[in-house]
């Protein structure tokens, strides 16, 4: 249950402020799988299977990389969020319902700085957010590893019982609940996405970004 006492909206970035039906993120994974097959010099399949591997091991591809190859954190994000955000389309309905959320508004993603800005720049809303919170900032830990939740809760000054956290992998919200944060799972058909959804650390469900958003600002009035 979303209150009127909530002052602060972490948002996670990619498949929740735009559309998991975008092409963004299967650019995004297509980049991984082309890292790895020239790092390896593997068969395109080969490159696919270690990148679901290590994903499904470790949380996030780059973690298991680092884990298990030591390769070098930047060069692989950048590598892989060098692509083209057109695929977006501007959300001028979002940017509306944003300006309309009382508090404040912050990204928080296992990405880049830079792909969430060109992202939120293309949707026409970077201007709602006061900071991007990224996986350099976390010191290279993944959601939903707790370290960098009580990272950011300190850097940020926010209180946890009065901030909502919006995801679409339901898992990362169980840190966040057990800071004390409302959470929001946003409902998608990836199995890797889904685990946990039915899990009591998963307080709200919503369809996608829109709805959810509308049914808060009509509260608000």
């Amino acid at each position: 249950m979303i209150t009127k006492t909530i002052n602060c909206w972490i948002f996670d970035m990619d498949n929740t402020l735009y559309s998991a039906r975008s092409n963004i993120f299967i650019q995004i994974s297509d980049r991984m799988t082309e890292f790895i097959k020239e790092k390896f010099d593997l068969k395109l399949t080969l490159a696919r299977n270690l990148q679901y591997d290590l994903f499904n091991r470790y949380g996030t591809t780059l973690r298991g990389l680092m884990i298990e190859y030591n390769i070098d954190p930047l060069s692989f994000l950048e590598f892989v969020h060098d692509i083209d955000v057109n695929d977006i389309d501007p959300a001028p309905e979002l940017e509306k319902l944003l300006a309309m959320l009382p508090g404040r508004k912050v990204i928080y993603s296992n990405g880049l700085a830079d792909h969430c800005a060109r992202v939120a720049k293309r949707l026409g809303i970077n201007h709602h957010f006061d900071h991007i919170y990224d996986i350099v900032a976390s010191d290279y830990a993944p959601k939903p590893d707790p370290a960098p939740y009580d990272k950011l809760i300190s850097l940020l000054s926010i209180d946890p019982k009065t901030t909502v956290m919006i995801e679409d992998i339901a898992n990362n919200l169980k840190p966040a609940a057990d800071l004390g944060m409302t959470t929001v799972w946003l409902e998608n058909d990836f199995n890797w996405a889904k685990a946990g959804c039915d899990q009591p650390y998963v307080q709200n469900i919503a369809k996608d970004i829109i709805s959810f958003l509308r049914a808060v600002v009509n509260r608000e009035k």
